[in-house]
C-alpha cells in the first residue's frame, strides 16, 4: 500500500508562530494563560498544558501574569481590557486574521454593509465581527444572505480558512443585487495551498486520511474539498483512531493535514498506515 502526504499539509506559519511565543512564555513567565486554546488541537494545547499555558474561557479567569492572545485574534475593546488589568499580553493573532481586520476596519469607514463568509460561532469570525462593527452579517453559505439585503453598498470580508469556492459563491449571489459590491479576499495563502494540494491527492489515491482537531474549521474544508472527489475519506486526530477495515484492497492512500496539525502528528499517522501492510 503506497503512502502520499501531501506537498502542502499541516502547521502554516500562523500557528507556528502563536506556539513559539506560547512556549517562550511558558520559559519566561507564571502564570501564562490563553484566552481559550491557542490553536484548534486538542494535542498541541494539552502539551502547553503540560508546559504550564493554562486555557482561560474568559478575562475574569485570569488573575495576572501572561496573557497569549491565541491566532484567531479577538475583538479590540478584549486587548483593551486585558491591558487595563494589568496583564502582560502576548499578541499571537496570526498575521492574516490580522488582515482580516484591517479589511474590515476599511469597509466599515467607507461606509460599506459588511459580510462576513465563515462560521458565525468560530472565534475568528467574532473577531473580524469586531472590527466590521454593528450591523455586519455573517454567512457560511449564499443561502444564508438575507433577502432582500437591505444596502446597495456591501463589501465582504473572509475567514481566512474558507475555501475560495464558498466565497465565489457568495459574491456570485451578491452580484445582481448589489451596486457597489467590494470583495477583500482575505483566505490566507497557506489556507488556498492546502485546499489545492488537498483536492489534487485526493483526485489520484484510493483512499485519504485528514488529520487534525474536529474543532478545526481549516481541517474540516480539507475534509470537505476530499470527499467531493473521494468516496474514501476519513478524519482523524491522532493515528489511534485508524481502523485497519478503512484500507482493505486500497492500493494507495493519501493523507492531508489541517493547518494546526504538528508534523509529528502527521509522521506519526503515515508511520501508523504504512506498518497495517
Amino acid at each position: 500500500m503506497r503512502v502520499e502526504v501531501a506537498q502542502h499539509a499541516g502547521v502554516c506559519y500562523g500557528v507556528e508562530r502563536a506556539l513559539k511565543l506560547a512556549e517562550e512564555a511558558a520559559a519566561n513567565s507564571a502564570p501564562v494563560h490563553t484566552l481559550g486554546p491557542l490553536i484548534h488541537n486538542p494535542q498541541a494545547v494539552e502539551e502547553l498544558h503540560a508546559r504550564g499555558v493554562e486555557v482561560a474561557a474568559s478575562l475574569a479567569d485570569v488573575a495576572g501574569g501572561a496573557l497569549v492572545i491565541r491566532s484567531h485574534g479577538v475583538a479590540p475593546t478584549i486587548l483593551a481590557d486585558a491591558r487595563a488589568k494589568g496583564l502582560d499580553v502576548i499578541d499571537a493573532t496570526c498575521p492574516h486574521v490580522s488582515k482580516a481586520h484591517e479589511a474590515a476596519e476599511m469597509l466599515r469607514g467607507q461606509g460599506y454593509l459588511i459580510v462576513v463568509v465563515g462560521e458565525a460561532d468560530h472565534p475568528e469570525v467574532a473577531g473580524i465581527v469586531a472590527h466590521a462593527g454593528d450591523g455586519a452579517v455573517v454567512v457560511e453559505s449564499a443561502a444564508e444572505l438575507p433577502k432582500p439585503l437591505d444596502a446597495q453598498r456591501v463589501g465582504v470580508v473572509v475567514q481566512t480558512t474558507q475555501s475560495v469556492r464558498r466565497l465565489a459563491e457568495v459574491a456570485l449571489a451578491l452580484m445582481p443585487n448589489v451596486r457597489d459590491l467590494r470583495i477583500m479576499n482575505t483566505i490566507c495563502a497557506a489556507t488556498e495551498k492546502r485546499q489545492r494540494s488537498a483536492e489534487e491527492l485526493a483526485r489520484g489515491v484510493d483512499a485519504v486520511v485528514v488529520v487534525g482537531g474536529r474543532n478545526s474549521g481549516n481541517t474540516a474544508r480539507l475534509v470537505e474539498i476530499c470527499c467531493s472527489v473521494n468516496g474514501r475519506v476519513h478524519h482523524v486526530e491522532t493515528s489511534d483512531e485508524l481502523d485497519p477495515a478503512w484500507f482493505a484492497g486500497v492500493g494507495s492512500v493519501g493523507v492531508t493535514a489541517g493547518a494546526s496539525t504538528p508534523d509529528k502528528q502527521i509522521r506519526g499517522v503515515v508511520s501508523a498506515i504504512e506498518a497495517m501492510e
